[in-house]
């Protein structure tokens, strides 16, 4: 019987050295959101979609592999020295990834990612910030701003029909680095990364107009009259609710401008605050939207409705949601300790991993942290968003 006991014994201390166990602690989750600076209409549900995703994985799912999800959320009011700040406390927490927001925040701490080894998931989608080369732990779920920008020139170029002429652009932004991120070369960290200015000449559109309009601006007269002494076809946005703002000012002016939305620049709500002034927009949107049918969305509306009953969702909630579902299921596949950089092995081997159609599949690899190649271009007509063409990319 005591040989038996101690073969036992020594079975179970064997398995103990071969087998990875799970860490014990929670997994910590840093969450750097704007809810009251110049992007927090955005940023809100975007913030609540993450935060809902993380405690219905706690409480249905029993978090990831068993282990509970902690997430420790900032509101960094889209201020760099509070992201900063918030940075420095994930560090001293332990966080092992971190969902992040904007752009200039993001290329402020990218150095401080990169030397710490936490994975970082921007809702800043600017495409500098996906080449593992110099941000090796900068991952992203949404299509690029500069590819969305330029899968827009390209329907305008594709579907202008006046042979005479090339169809004229317009840009509009605020004057940030997320505003300009979509359309001209950006330098980073010594390298320079085109913009869709660049793509324009490339394919025959001109740029005619280029307009600064504050984030958080309360008329946009001046700048939309300025534009229109360029008389362009189409003007492409890369706004937040602002754009409201925009659509009725140029209904006022009686623009015959058509207008273009970049992903954060058009949603449900800024349809609602545009009114009658949306009609006809185009919107380039690499998420679903509340009415679809996918698997994903569905899912998502029974996370909400639990926490929030009644309750009818932007985009943006979906693409917080879409974003943690992606980490997650990359931290699901660490085995032992959870670390920053068994998350970004784990990420780095996902390939077309489904978010229930949230997104188009999403992939990574060391040589692209490009999380989406893909969108769908909407049109809102009669109080819809009608899809108009869906958009693969190639890498």
């Amino acid at each position: 019987m005591k040989k038996i006991t101690i073969r036992l014994l020594a079975a179970f201390l064997f398995l103990l050295w071969v087998v990875p166990v799970m860490a014990e602690g929670p997994i910590k989750i840093g969450g750097l959101f704007d809810i009251t600076g110049g992007t927090g209409s955005v940023g809100t549900p975007y913030a609540e979609g993450v935060r809902d995703y993380v405690r219905y994985l706690n409480e249905e799912e029993g978090g990831i592999n068993g282990v509970q999800i902690k997430l420790l959320d900032v509101d960094y009011a889209y201020k760099i020295p509070q992201a900063l700040a918030a940075y420095k406390k994930f560090k001293h927490e332990k966080v092992v990834a971190i969902q992040g927001w904007g752009t200039g925040d993001t290329e402020a701490m990218s150095p401080l990612i990169k030397k710490d080894e936490i994975p970082y998931f921007s809702a800043s989608y600017s495409e500098h910030l996906t080449d593992p080369r110099i941000t090796p732990y900068n991952f992203m779920v949404g299509t690029t701003y500069a590819d969305q920008a330029r899968v827009a020139l390209k329907f305008i170029r594709d579907t202008w029909s006046d042979k005479s002429r090339k169809p004229r652009v317009a840009f509009i932004y605020s004057d940030t680095g997320f505003g300009r991120s979509p359309f001209f070369t950006v330098k980073f960290q010594g390298h320079n990364f085109p913009g869709a200015e660049d793509y324009a000449r490339e394919i025959g559109v001109d740029v005619v107009a280029k307009s600064i309009i504050s984030l958080r601006a309360l008329e946009a007269t001046v700048p939309l009259l300025n534009m229109e002494k360029a008389d362009p076809d189409f003007a492409i946005v890369q706004e937040t609710e602002v754009m409201a703002t925009i659509l009725k000012d140029a209904k006022k002016l009686n623009l015959r401008t058509r207008f273009f939305a970049l992903n954060w620049a058009m949603s449900a709500k800024i349809a609602r605050l545009a009114g009658d002034a949306a009609e006809g927009c185009y919107w380039t949107n690499p998420f679903c939207i509340w009415e679809d049918s996918e698997s994903g969305v569905e899912q998502a509306k029974m996370i909400s409705q639990k926490y929030h009953p009644g309750k009818v969702q932007t985009v943006n909630y979906l693409q917080g949601l879409a974003a943690m579902k992606v980490m997650a299921e990359a931290i699901s596949h660490v085995e032992g300790e959870v670390t920053g950089p068994k998350i970004k092995a784990a990420l780095e081997k996902m390939r077309n991993f489904s978010t229930g159609g949230l997104t188009v599949p999403i992939s990574f690899s060391p040589e692209s942290h490009k999380g989406s190649m893909g969108l769908r271009i909407y049109q809102f007509r009669k109080g819809h968003f009608v899809p108009v063409k869906e958009v693969l990319l190639s890498r």
